[in-house]
């Protein structure tokens, strides 16, 4: 079953419309190893103009492929790389490099409990422009900590808590994640629902001052909410579609994100 539901966190969690959690509470195991290819679009009629609610609104297609490895039983590595179409354009944002590890299980009689951290790094593949509505993120260079709690019953119910840091270099603003998802993963299907919630440390505002502004300074908070179903098509495919919805925010889009995509498990052994 691990190999199945393992990739349900998926690509989604590195686009601006769909975040939730860099890292999931499922292990792939010693030498199996997930891909994933998925395209999305988000519908976004307003912006947050620092805290304000304005009518500044875009539409935006993207997608991202994902490759997932188990090393060991406790230790994941993984990779992804988005790419957006905005302004009819073609553009490749921040590849990921993600490493996670489960160092403590709790057994019970009808459940477990797992503690895991990750580390990982994000950095910008193109040039891409920063400076208007369309842009695709803040092209920062990016160090990720995490800490993840992951309570799972044998009935396949669970629930995930992780939090950490995000270290940003340049003048880009650090920022405060905390992501809370609950669901069930069984053998015919998988869904769940999340919470997802980033903080800034301070930043300026979009049209603040002081003028002219320095786009990589802008401080990007938001409350966001989604869930994921996912069915196997077979003993190594399946397909999922995913929601989620920008609730508030500072400097951020509202409004809601739709995603597909097909799923790829296979062993190296």
């Amino acid at each position: 079953m691990k190999k199945i539901v393992a990739i349900l966190f998926l690509f989604l969690s590195i686009c601006e419309g769909f975040t939730q959690g860099k890292i999931d509470g499922f292990y792939r195991g010693s030498g199996n190893a997930s891909t994933s290819l998925g395209l999305g679009y988000e519908d976004t009629p307003n912006y947050f103009v620092g805290t304000e609610k304005s009518d500044i609104g875009r539409t935006l297609f993207f997608g991202s492929a994902f490759v997932a490895y188990g090393i060991t039983p406790d230790f994941d590595i993984n990779t992804s790389l988005p790419f957006f179409v905005s302004n009819d354009k073609l553009r490749v944002q921040d590849i990921t490099l993600f490493l996670k590890y489960r160092f403590y299980t709790f057994e019970f009689e009808n459940s477990r409990l797992e503690i895991s951290s990750g580390l990982g790094f994000s950095s910008p593949l193109s040039d891409y422009e920063t400076g208007g509505l369309n842009d695709i993120g803040q092209r920062a260079t990016i160090l990720e900590t995490r800490g993840m709690f992951h309570y799972h019953c044998n009935t396949g119910w669970f629930l995930t808590l992780q939090s950490g840091y995000s270290f940003k270099f340049e003048e880009v603003p650090n920022s405060f994640p905390l992501t809370f998802k609950a669901g069930r993963a069984m053998s015919k299907w998988y869904y769940d629902v999340w919470y997802d919630y980033q903080n800034s440390s301070g930043g300026i505002d979009y049209r603040g001052t002081p003028p002219p502004q320095n786009f990589k300074e802008i401080g990007v908070d938001y409350h966001k909410a989604g869930g994921t179903i996912y069915r196997p098509l077979g003993q190594d495919f399946g397909i999922y579609a995913s929601f989620s919805y920008t609730i508030s925010g500072r400097n951020v889009f509202q409004g809601a994100g739709y995603g597909i995509g097909l799923v790829y498990n296979f062993s190296m052994k």
